[in-house]
């Protein structure tokens, strides 16, 4: 008897050590891969960042260059760029507080392209048309991946449409002023603002291919500025 009760006690801490050796082998591997990955975001940071001083630094110049140095090349090339970036971190890492700071500054970034590249469109009379995005989480709108999709593949045939996406939810005062201008609902998303025209709900593409036609038409029928005439001595 007493040697089965002593079997039984070794046999009880060889469990116990196996139990807390496979623990802490589990813990030290997911310590690992979570510690990997942060590495990874904090080099995608790091690069977005430099990215991004190099945008804005980029914007300041064509502000005040002249028309005939302006070339699509070169207005906000980084900017498919940063966003499959970002995409990259929010699915392979989650949401964290890094994330989430990337992609307020990214979604400043799109606000003040898009500002920007209007303003360039109205002085140099450049083909572009504009659709302003607004979409949540699928869990709250059934719709908007798909509408995101098909925004993709219009953008894809018309290079001069530029596609701006904002997370309506995101604690960001810009995006906020900018759902306050054109009364975006959160009940009535996804939704797209077309020269200053919002729709809300789902568009197809051939629908929203009317739009921008109709965008690039108004842009045409615009007068082209008047080229000042050098003065004969």
């Amino acid at each position: 008897m007493e040697n089965n009760t002593h079997i039984d006690w070794k046999k009880y801490v060889i469990v116990f050590l196996f139990t807390v050796g496979l623990f802490l082998s589990a813990s030290y591997v997911s310590n690992y891969f979570g510690n990997k990955k942060i590495d990874q975001l904090k080099l995608i940071q790091d690069k977005i960042s430099i990215d991004i001083l190099s945008s804005e630094t980029q914007f300041s110049l064509l502000s005040e260059l002249s028309c005939k140095n302006i070339s699509d090349s070169i207005i906000s090339g980084e900017l498919g760029e940063l966003g499959r970036k970002l995409e990259w971190g929010q699915e392979n890492i989650g949401m964290t507080d890094t994330v989430s700071y990337l992609k307020k500054y990214y979604s400043l970034l799109e606000i003040k392209d898009y500002l920007l590249t209007k303003k360039i469109s109205a002085r140099c009379n450049t083909k572009s048309a504009f659709i302003l995005y607004f979409y949540t989480t699928a869990e709250n709108c059934s719709e908007c991946e798909k509408q995101g999709l098909a925004l993709s593949a219009l953008r894809d045939k018309y290079p001069e449409l530029r596609v701006y996406s904002f997370d309506y939810s995101i604690d960001l005062s810009a995006v906020k002023a900018m759902l306050q201008i054109y009364k975006i609902e959160d009940t009535k998303l996804p939704a797209l603002v077309i020269d200053e025209d919002v729709l809300t709900g789902f568009h197809s593409i051939d629908e929203l291919e009317i739009r921008v036609k109709e965008s690039f038409k108004l842009q045409e029928t615009k007068p082209e500025e008047a080229v000042p005439q050098k003065t004969q001595l």
